[in-house]
């Protein structure tokens, strides 16, 4: 920014300097040139006042004049030419000084009836008067395009440091920094600015308490009712009944499992930048919902597949991955139809040259109204009758972990999920389709 200002204002110094400078050299030029011809005018008007003094009276005519009075008015280098009648009306000369001039300047000065005067002055002298005019006029041009980039310079500064600041501010409130600035900067509008960003570091702050606190007493609610789940089913695990046990224990697995994605989600919400780092089996990770989500959808004669190439990796949080997918194919199961199909692939380098594995939930279902399909991931829309929060959650999820969540195509619906790939050119080898049967 700064080097934007400078630059802009010192171009339009030089711009106006060279408006006003060219002019001014012109002139001066022209300038100089007059006063060198209103120096001949002088001289000739002192010679012509010495021949008519000579000449005595008017009609007589002298044919040989005193020139050495006229001499000392003739300029150095210069020559004076007097023209004057005789009586049988044939022209007479006379000269004074040199015998020829190259490139003269000649003024002329009639006499009437006396003759006239021509003088010739060589053109060296004003020539350099006229380059020291345009050399004084450059140097002053010269002298305004220096203060002016310096007033530039110093405005530039003025401006853009406050501006950086300001700037530096605004990503520190992004980051989370809430500390308010006491700095100002004596320009009305950019303190303004500050003082607004001071109020909303404090009012986002304290939102932002009120929400982790809310998400703590939740999370406090949440874990003791799990506890006491789990306290049950430890019970119903000891029963005789060998069904029983095995459904006690399938029970005790998913107690376990949500414990953890609300620890991680808990997690989340009080760290939104924190992401595993080591890269994580996609296929193998979502192998898991499987075993969830088989049930729901055999009760409805439907199919449940998972579908990738083993080995395939990404750096994502694997509780995160796990319930934005969750979500989908629960969407998928509430208002799709036929086989929930997952897919998990390498798509490559994107624009920025990242590696991304796509992981791709459809189903044969009549898909997604047009008139709702661009408000589907706004938090708090339902086109079903839910809460509205499923779709904006699963997506808040995934960019946490730096992808993104996008419907692919509307009818039949296909949501894909785009996460950066764990490691660079996989491919993975292709596994056979992992199905949940209808029974």
């Amino acid at each position: 920014m700064n080097r934007r200002i400078l630059l802009s204002t010192v171009a339009v110094v030089v711009v106006v300097a060279m408006l006003l400078g060219v002019p001014l050299m012109l002139s001066a030029w022209r300038i100089v040139e007059e006063l060198t011809r209103e120096d001949m005018k002088g001289r000739l008007d002192q010679m012509a006042s010495e021949v008519l003094r000579q000449q005595g009276q008017e009609g007589l005519i002298q044919p040989r004049l005193d020139t050495e009075p006229l001499r000392l008015v003739v300029p150095p280098g210069g020559r004076l030419e007097v023209i004057y009648p005789t009586p049988l009306d044939s022209a007479s000369r006379a000269s004074v000084g040199e015998p020829y001039v190259d490139q003269a300047i000649v003024e002329s000065l009639s006499l009437g009836v006396s003759g006239s005067l021509r003088l010739e002055m060589p053109p060296h002298e004003m020539r350099a008067a006229q380059w020291q005019a345009v050399a004084v006029v450059g140097g002053l041009v010269v002298l305004s395009i220096g203060a002016g980039s310096v007033v530039a310079q110093l405005t530039a500064r003025r401006l853009s440091d406050p501006l950086s600041d300001v700037a530096a501010r605004a990503a520190r409130l992004g980051a989370g920094d809430f500390r308010p600035d006491p700095r100002r900067h004596s320009i009305p509008e950019l303190d303004r600015v500050s003082e607004v960003l001071d109020s909303a570091s404090v009012e986002i702050s304290e939102r932002l308490q009120r929400e982790r606190a809310l998400v703590g007493d939740v999370s406090h609610q949440l874990r003791s009712r799990l506890t006491a789940i789990r306290l049950r089913l430890d019970e119903l695990a000891g029963h005789e009944d060998a069904y029983v046990v095995a459904e006690a224990t399938e029970a005790l697995g998913q107690v376990d499992r949500l414990s953890q994605a609300v620890d991680d989600l808990v997690r989340a919400s009080r760290d939104q930048n924190l992401t595993d780092s080591a890269p994580i089996d996609v296929v193998e990770e979502l192998g898991k919902l499987l075993s969830d989500w088989e049930a729901p959808f055999r009760k409805q004669r439907r199919r449940l597949t998972l579908e990738g190439n083993a080995g395939v990796t990404a750096r994502a949080t694997p509780s995160r991955l796990r319930e934005a997918v969750s979500v989908l194919i629960d969407n998928a199961l509430k208002h799709g139809a036929g086989t929930c199909s997952i897919r998990v692939r390498n798509v490559g380098s994107t624009g920025d040259r990242r590696e991304m594995v796509v992981v791709e939930v459809a189903d044969h279902g009549a898909g997604i109204p047009d008139a709702i399909a661009p408000r589907i991931f706004e938090r708090g829309f339902s086109g079903g009758g839910s809460s509205g929060v499923g779709l904006a959650l699963a997506r808040a999820l995934v960019e946490a972990d730096g992808g993104r969540m996008e419907l692919q195509q509307r009818k039949p619906a296909v949501f894909a999920l785009f996460v950066e790939s764990g490691s660079e050119n996989q491919h993975g080898r292709a596994i056979p389709p992992l199905l949940g049967e209808p029974r």
